[in-house]
């Protein structure tokens, strides 16, 4: 392992690693549980999706630790998912339904096209066009979508809302008298009580610097939930076993031509752009942290070569039948414990492959617990606001209209075309009237074309 991973070249030892690797898993282990619950709704099946994204975090965490050294792990991506849940359950109610295979072969070729732009260097230049600002706010726009899901699905948050479309159309009932569009759930319901419970817990345990404070977080609030009876162990594990039952993976459940006649290439290209700027935060911020970025040359050879693994993970989790595989920026917190080479990633893998074998004890955790985990995830992601230049208007608006947009008409594609579009048009104005010199590069124009075709001729919304 000295030898392999070069540990007394990166000042670390196999312990250090190890504890690295399994805080790494503690911290991420969450999407064990919340994965299967935001896919399901989508026509997946629980089971096949726990397995799947226990054998994708597992299989290309461990690639990126052998194949990079690099102490990084994977997993299905917060964000992503609930956006591929929202596009075949929104299309429930049209004429031409979605289905969870045209879902995951939309992921599959996204894949495909984030290996040919990282092989082929036009990644890298798609990274370079898109302003810091607008970046961040990518990051927080996300964040917000993922706490309104965890506020909806807890019942903290009720909406005036006949139905799940009508949400991701923005199309909200008229309200009377004192009733808001937006409300406050009732803490007489035991999923809110048990919600702001986990909460608390979680951020607790954040405060307190404790690793796997999610984690522990949902365990705790599983354990309170079985004590008090808000979940019936026997109902839980009706129908459950210890064994993997691999048959129900969704293994190859594609479907090329129904992709093509319902015509998602939105839906590809939003996966695609959103994981290219995703993975790019994560993997500098992390291979800032664990120094690899004083050598900037070595850095980006390192870095890479792990967006090549990380574009592989996209289309292998689309395999396995689950929704974007990515890079997780809780490695970090594996890396704050010392970790440096791909013995930390290869720790945190094994983990996730084992955790197949705990099917049972992740069916016993409540929805509530979930449900605080993607709030505290919204509250992580919030973080990157403070990069945001709000004292430039060309940066603010943009930046704005990004992070405020994805939340509010529930649709991440729709806070990306719109911060593209006004960065444009602000920057471009601001030059001709030589109240600047802000760079507008070429492809941003290309994106813009593309957006304004897309929302004014093919109906887009």
């Amino acid at each position: 392992m000295e030898r392999f991973f070069k540990l007394k070249e990166h000042g670390t030892n196999v312990r250090t690693e190890i504890m690295a690797g399994l805080t790494t898993f503690m911290t991420m282990a969450y999407i064990l549980a919340v994965n299967p619950l935001i896919l399901t709704p989508a026509g997946l099946d629980w089971t096949a999706v726990f397995l799947a994204t226990a054998l994708a975090a597992g299989i290309f965490t461990i690639a990126m630790g052998l194949f990079v050294n690099f102490p990084v792990a994977l997993a299905p991506g917060m964000g992503l998912n609930a956006y591929f849940a929202s596009v075949i359950v929104a299309s429930m109610a049209t004429d031409t339904p979605i289905s969870p295979a045209m879902g995951l072969t939309a992921v599959f070729i996204s894949g495909i096209i984030f290996i040919i732009l990282t092989v082929t260097q036009i990644r890298q230049m798609l990274i370079t066009a898109v302003p810091d600002s607008l970046k961040h706010a990518i990051t927080v726009g996300i964040g917000l979508f993922i706490a309104i899901i965890g506020l909806k699905n807890s019942g903290l948050m009720t909406i005036a809302v006949s139905s799940f479309n009508d949400i991701k159309a923005f199309q909200f009932t008229p309200v009377t008298g004192n009733e808001t569009v937006i409300q406050l759930g009732s803490f007489s319901n035991e999923t809110v009580l048990f919600t702001v419970i986990a909460l608390f817990l979680i951020a607790i345990l954040m405060v307190l610097r404790v690793p796997g404070a999610i984690l522990f977080g949902i365990l705790g609030t599983t354990i309170i939930a079985l004590l008090t009876g808000h979940v019936d162990a026997k109902e839980a594990l009706s129908g459950q076993t210890w064994a993997p039952d691999f048959s129900k993976l969704n293994f190859f459940h594609f479907d090329f031509a129904g992709v093509f006649e319902v015509g998602l290439i939105t839906v590809i290209l939003t996966f695609t752009f959103v994981e290219l700027f995703d993975t790019f935060g994560t993997l500098v911020g992390t291979a800032n942290r664990a120094g690899y970025m004083k050598n900037p040359e070595e850095g980006k050879k390192r870095i890479g070569k792990a967006m090549f693994v990380d574009a592989i993970g996209v289309s292998g989790g689309a395999v396995l039948g689950t929704s974007t595989v990515t890079a997780y920026v809780e490695s970090s917190a594996g890396i704050a414990q010392g970790g440096r080479t791909g013995l930390t990633a290869v720790t945190t893998g094994i983990c996730f492959l084992l955790a197949i074998f705990l099917s049972p004890l992740v069916a016993l955790v409540p929805g509530s617990a979930t449900a605080a985990a993607l709030i505290i995830v919204g509250v992580l992601m919030m973080q990157s606001v403070k990069e945001i230049d709000f004292s430039d208007m060309v940066y603010a608006i943009p930046s704005f209209f990004t992070l405020a947009l994805m939340p509010f008409t529930y649709n991440i594609a729709n806070g990306i075309s719109f911060g593209i579009v006004s960065y444009v048009v602000l920057a471009s104005v601001a030059n001709a009237a030589g109240k600047g010199k802000y760079k507008v590069h070429w492809l941003m124009w290309v994106l813009a074309v593309l957006i304004v075709y897309r929302y004014g001729f093919m109906g887009g919304h």
